[in-house]
């Protein structure tokens, strides 16, 4: 067997609680306790008020900022393990980031574990496999898979971690060829409320394996994960940014478009506002445009041409490329910004994609309309994603055709305005709205309801089912509740 091995363990989320109980949760430690905790610990443990702490948890989505009474970096699952049982010992619930893309809310009063010095990465290409530990990036998984033919699920971003990310759903490029990437996880390494790592496969625990691939952080902390890698070594894919003043035209020929697309093209269209930054190509620089991305896995190249060549005539090109591009530089199909930023997002999805629907959009979000968002998106589904694996588990909202998703710049001078706004696109969306959506695109939330709102009713049951079973006392508070 041939092995590859990058030296160096995920990121799930938990529960969401409210303010009145979370100002509750901040107390001090006699100084020996935490003494103790940093001598069961290989990484640096701070305490509230201690310098490196607020270095320690911050978040790529500078929005929220976190503010636990105890931060541990964690180096091993045995430093998951012993931050976990201290934290029980201690009253303290749990939270946990890898590298800062989910936060929900701020962790206040926790013990946080930060898991971004896990950085293990195994290739097993005989068996098409990676073990992935918990603070890996997709970028890392990608490189390392090229060289053997083979290719992770990645989403829009190599630049976010691959646990939260597969936890929450995985939704990427080849997402209606292959399905959700965490339909391709093979084992779960979790810690669970007790301080236990276990080994959790379809195998030895059914229940909980089926839970925690969609339920993502509800059930503990993973340190690492095993997942099914796909052969592929080329694809035909890129995007394109058409003008502004086209983008009706666009979307309208989109609509039609899409829906004829076999399952090996993943497609997406975006009305971007870009920020009039010098380092953007002057054509897009400070303009709104509509950026249709395409991802074709299949081997025929000539194929793929004619699949894109009808909506090269959809309107103005301002710039943009299609053709073909290795698995590690998918990237340049969304071109999602690698920068830390504050945002505010919110996802839903579609049980239909109409010429009113489109309009609807347009009126609402459209080039014309002065609101300050950053991109409403429409991806389309179906394919894989639509089709439970082998081995079935808890991702929401599968089987929905579309997904629009809106963003929008999280900063302090806005805080009431882009929430409201957005909310507004999506509630003049509602008419042609399926139930459920990803996690990962769930974004902001209220509470519970609105989390629970996001599964089938059953699913959200069988998930409170598994809860209580492994974490009784509800450990894992933080992030996206059910």
């Amino acid at each position: 067997m041939s092995l590859t091995e990058l030296p160096g363990e995920p990121e799930p989320l938990a529960l969401v609680l409210d303010d009145a109980v979370l100002d509750t949760l901040a107390p001090g430690f006699p100084a020996a306790d935490v003494d103790d905790l940093r001598i069961s610990v290989h990484g640096p443990v701070f305490a509230a008020g201690d310098d490196g702490l607020a270095a320690e948890v911050t978040t790529w989505n500078v929005a929220i900022q976190h503010t636990p009474a105890i931060a541990v970096g964690a180096t091993r699952a045995a430093d998951v393990c012993a931050a976990v049982s201290w934290a029980v010992a201690h009253d303290l619930r749990v939270a946990v980031q890898a590298t800062g893309h989910g936060p929900v809310r701020n962790a206040a009063g926790s013990m946080m574990v930060t898991t971004r010095r896990m950085q293990g990465v195994f290739i097993d290409p005989e068996r098409r496999t990676a073990r992935v530990e918990a603070g890996v990036k997709w970028k890392r998984v990608m490189e390392a898979a090229a060289e053997f033919g083979l290719a992770g699920l990645c989403g829009s971003s190599s630049d976010v971690g691959v646990v939260g990310y597969t936890l929450g759903g995985g939704l990427g490029s080849l997402g209606r060829k292959h399905g959700f990437a965490a339909d391709h996880v093979l084992a779960v390494e979790l810690v669970t409320a007790d301080g236990e790592l276990r080994r959790v496969t379809a195998a030895s625990d059914a229940e909980l394996f089926w839970a925690v691939r969609g339920g993502k952080g509800n059930f503990g902390i993973v340190t690492a994960l095993e997942i099914e890698l796909v052969p592929l070594t080329t694809l035909y894919a890129g995007g394109i940014f058409f003008a502004g003043d086209d983008a009706a035209a666009v979307l309208h020929a989109y609509r039609a478009w899409a829906p004829t697309l076999p399952e090996d093209v993943t497609t997406s269209v975006a009305v971007l506002r870009m920020p009039p930054m010098e380092e953007l190509p002057p054509p897009l620089r400070g303009q709104t445009v509509v950026h249709l991305r395409f991802a074709y896995s299949g081997l025929d190249e000539a194929e793929a041409e004619s699949l894109i060549a009808p909506m090269k005539g959809a309107g103005t090109i301002l710039l943009g490329f299609v053709g073909p591009m290795r698995t590690d530089e998918m990237d340049a199909i969304h071109m999602d910004p690698v920068d830390p930023l504050p945002a505010w997002e919110k996802g839903m999805l579609l049980g239909d994609l109409a010429a009113e629907t489109v309009d609807v959009l347009l009126a609402a979000a459209g080039p014309q309309v002065d609101v300050p968002l950053v991109m409403v998106e429409l991806r389309q589904l179906g394919g894989a994603l639509a089709r439970q694996p082998e081995a079935p588990n808890a991702v929401a909202g599968r089987g929905a055709p579309w997904m629009v998703f809106v963003l929008g710049p999280g900063i302090p001078e806005l805080a009431h305005v882009v929430p409201a706004v957005g909310r507004g696109v999506l509630r003049a969306l509602e008419p042609w709205a399926a139930p459920g959506c990803p996690l990962n695109h769930l974004g902001d939330v209220s509470g519970p309801d609105e989390v629970a709102a996001a599964y089938l009713p059953a699913t959200v049951e069988r998930l409170r089912a598994v809860k209580r079973a492994v974490d009784p006392a509800g450990v894992f508070t933080f992030g996206h509740a059910f």
